[in-house]
């Protein structure tokens, strides 16, 4: 390759009309006409490094902030498109794939609550399925409020060093699940447990950002979340063992489960200590001499972020969020939208979901069978949810792929409401709970797209905990979408769910219209300026993130 480096997406980027209007900085591909301009322009686009002002810029922004990998920042480094891919391979075995491996001792640690209840775990402890509801919000209020903090403390202290300490200490509270007595330490332990897992998703996502180009992250994401729906296959054929346990040691099953699961996700923890480097240019340790990377390939891993990116170096990775930026990151307005759909997207298959287990043995399967019928769902939702997520990269769309997900829902959730056969016909009833769980899940597009738009690291930190916080906000009110009165048909609540699907329709065009119309805002102002007074804005402003006037908004 001749031309200065390109990422594979940024190389998809140039292809035809396709282009991604959000590139950081769209001054730097304005043209005045001739065929050689249009080159240079394009070339600035995948390169935003080729313009010596902006390459000077961005050199003394990260040596200001001390970003940890300043040292091998080279705006003139070339590579092979068969290089990239070879790296990103790597990235994927190295990155992704123990991101996966922790957000499943997330997931079993969060979720194993439902097949501990299929062993009669409620009567055991004297409680009912409001007490069942209390846990859930109490967790999720818990995890809430952990967020923001959580995500503070990370970019601290550092998420490589941060989320080991949390898989652990979540691990001690987990097994300690298995010594539960009563309704007050079983609060007690759901608290805990959300207090400690609270912030864990946006300190991934932080991590993994150090890693990945914006185009590659949601696909990543996908990733991430399919281990949601593997851990939920591999917990239920655990728990068709485990749950056999009952009366070793006087034990009941579920105990069993607490204690069995809890073991695995701490080894999870500790092994995170020694599988998470902090950057790219961190990965050589007194157990790992030689590292991950050779120094061209660690090289090529930060260059062809920063390019995708000049912003991620603007805060080094153990360095605090000020006040200040914390304030401003809280009222970036323009991120409200996507807040807003974290809020209702997903609480419409919510409560059929946490319901899933119980609804079942209503219906009068066995606590074995129970367990392994949620297998199905569970391995469609992979399908779906990688599915819609290639999708969103393929077209370069983000708002009208994922309302994929509330239009694939809102059929399911109708006849739940207006369906004469619910419960009484249980195979009917297990289908169309098996259809609706099997929607394509558009989280993963949705955290890519907050990470994108917040376009500065120090926003993109507080934006993705309180994206996640309106997701954990939604699930609370999901959780008193079912009430005990309302049972074994749930008139009132499906009522609910078909009104608050409709509206994340809704939602969803808004903020296409809203994005739209803000990107021709800035557009007008922009055009407006002449190309001097475009360049000293360039070099004087002090707007950062989704402020800036040369910044455009993925939708």
């Amino acid at each position: 390759m001749t031309a200065p480096a390109l990422s594979a997406d940024q190389s998809e980027r140039s292809k035809g009309d396709n282009k991604d209007p959000t590139l950081t900085s769209i001054s730097e591909r304005l043209s005045s006409g001739s065929d050689s301009e249009d080159s240079d322009d394009d070339g600035l686009a995948k390169n935003p490094f080729l313009d010596p002002e902006a390459a000077a810029r961005w050199k003394q922004v990260y040596e200001d902030a001390q970003y940890e990998c300043r040292h091998v920042f080279d705006p003139t480094l070339t590579w092979t498109e068969e290089e990239e891919k070879v790296l990103v391979r790597k990235l994927d075995w190295r990155v992704c794939l123990w991101a996966c491996v922790m957000f499943f001792a997330l997931q079993v640690d969060r979720g194993n609550l439902s097949q501990a209840v299929s062993d009669n775990m409620l009567d055991e402890l004297g409680l009912n399925t409001n007490d069942y509801n209390h846990g859930h919000v109490v967790f999720l209020i818990s995890f809430l409020l952990a967020e923001l903090p959580s995500q503070l403390v990370s970019k601290k202290i550092g998420p490589d060093r941060w989320i080991p300490i949390q898989i652990v200490l979540w691990s001690i509270v987990a097994i300690s699940q298995c010594a539960l007595t009563n309704r007050t330490n079983f609060l007690l332990t759901r608290a805990l447990l959300g207090l400690l897992e609270g912030g864990f998703i946006p300190d991934i996502v932080l991590w993994l950002s150090y890693f990945y180009t914006s185009r590659e992250l949601p696909i990543r994401l996908s990733f991430f979340w399919t281990a949601l729906s593997v851990t939920s296959i591999i917990t239920s054929l655990l728990a068709f063992a485990l749950l056999r346990l009952r009366g070793v040691a006087g034990w009941g099953g579920w105990r069993w489960l607490f204690l069995v699961e809890g073991l695995i996700t701490l080894l999870i923890g500790l092994a995170s200590f020694f599988l998470m480097p902090a950057s790219a240019v961190q990965t050589k340790k007194w157990f790992r001499p030689k590292g991950w990377f050779t120094d061209r390939e660690t090289a090529i891993v930060v260059n062809r972020v920063l390019r995708d990116d000049p912003s991620k170096g603007d805060m080094h990775n153990r360095q605090a969020i000020t006040p200040k930026r914390l304030w401003n990151a809280l009222k970036d307005y323009d991120l409200w939208p996507l807040y807003a759909i974290g809020l209702i997207a997903y609480i419409p298959q919510n409560p059929p979901g946490s319901y899933m287990t119980l609804t079942l043995r209503r219906l009068g399967f066995s606590p074995l069978t129970t367990n392994l019928l949620t297998i199905p769902a569970a391995a469609a939702h992979i399908i779906t949810l990688l599915g819609v997520t290639q999708l969103s990269e393929h077209f370069n769309e983000r708002t009208f792929i994922s309302m994929l997900q509330p239009l694939w829902t809102i059929g399911p959730v109708f006849a739940l409401k207006f369906w004469p056969g619910l419960i009484d016909d249980r195979w009917g009833t297990y289908a169309l709970v098996t259809v609706l769980l099997s929607y394509p899940y558009c989280h993963a597009i949705l955290v890519g797209w907050t990470s994108k738009n917040a376009n500065n690291v120090g926003s993109r930190t507080v934006s993705a905990a309180l994206y996640n916080m309106s997701v954990q906000l939604g699930a609370v009110g999901a959780n008193y979408v079912y009430q005990d009165y309302d049972k074994p048909y749930y008139p009132h609540g499906n009522t609910k769910l078909v009104v608050i699907n409709c509206a994340s329709i809704v939602v969803f065009l808004l903020t296409k219209a809203y994005y739209v119309w803000r990107n021709k805002q800035k557009d007008k102002i922009w055009n407006a300026m002449t190309k001097e007074e475009q360049d000293e804005y360039l070099r004087t402003t002090k707007l950062r993130g989704s402020r800036r006037l040369d910044f455009r908004f993925a939708h």
